[in-house]
């Protein structure tokens, strides 16, 4: 019997502790910030790389010139972007200064600065003025989002009009036999990986819970339309392992 995945991923969280969600978010991605770019491609065999590509080639079509990147993390998807977009202000944001750090360390090393900023953040109050932004990108930061309506409404409020947003979300495939060998390797590989070479224990065990937790497919593009958007889509990659979730303001 195959066991129902939760749908609510702000009830799941990194640690047995009474923080906030946004609190345990930021301490552990500050503790795994070292690891976070080798366990990325270790855990998906490389994969997410052609997975932000594959997103980037979508969201090109679109012309966007002002970009914003929440959850950005270490700021592989921006550096990407400058890359595969005429676009010349890219700004990203991250709750944890751990990741920010590392993120400017390879701005500095690729010389990318004229055309990306990193900023700490929090994504449910961004401080930017409404219509700020062409296209806002998230990229494995949604399940992490403390309230995730909030985080939608505040990504659609600094859209333009006509604006695209566009989520990368890890999601839980459900074709036999591939969502039973996924199942496996989430819960008893990834787990075991993350404590091979990370020091933050939990993370790993975290990882696969919110990835099961979070809205998927047509669930998630309620979530777009509740939100204010218009023209959703999303398009399952490497047997629904990834979405790409696109809506337009």
């Amino acid at each position: 019997m195959t066991e129902k995945p939760h749908h609510n991923p702000e009830t799941i969280l990194p640690y047995d502790s009474d923080e906030s969600k946004e609190v345990q978010v930021q301490r552990m991605f500050d503790a795994i910030a070292p690891v976070y770019d080798r366990m990325n491609r270790l855990m998906t065999f490389g994969l997410d790389r052609g997975w932000r590509k594959t997103a980037l080639k979508m969201l090109r079509r679109y012309h966007p010139r002002r970009i914003l990147d929440v959850a950005t993390g270490t700021g592989d998807l921006p550096f990407m972007m400058c890359r595969m977009l005429d676009a010349p202000s890219i700004t990203g944001i991250d709750l944890s200064e751990g990741m920010l750090a590392i993120a400017r360390e390879k701005c500095r090393e690729q010389q990318l600065h004229d055309a990306v900023v990193f900023e700490k953040q929090d994504c449910l109050s961004l401080t930017f003025p409404d219509a700020s932004f062409d296209a806002v990108t998230v990229a494995f930061g949604v399940r992490n989002f403390k309230r995730l309506s909030q985080g939608f409404a505040e990504m659609y409020r600094v859209l333009n009009p006509g604006g695209i947003l566009m989520v990368i979300e890890l999601s839980t495939p459900t074709q036999f036999p591939f969502a039973q060998g996924h199942r496996f390797y989430a819960r008893r590989v990834i787990p075991m990986l993350g404590r091979l070479f990370s020091s933050d224990k939990q993370a790993y065990t975290y990882l696969p819970r919110s990835v099961e937790a979070v809205p998927q497919g047509e669930e998630m593009l309620s979530i777009f339309r509740k939100a204010g958007f218009g023209e959703v889509s999303y398009r399952p990659l490497t047997r629904g392992v990834c979405t790409i979730y696109i809506g337009k303001k």
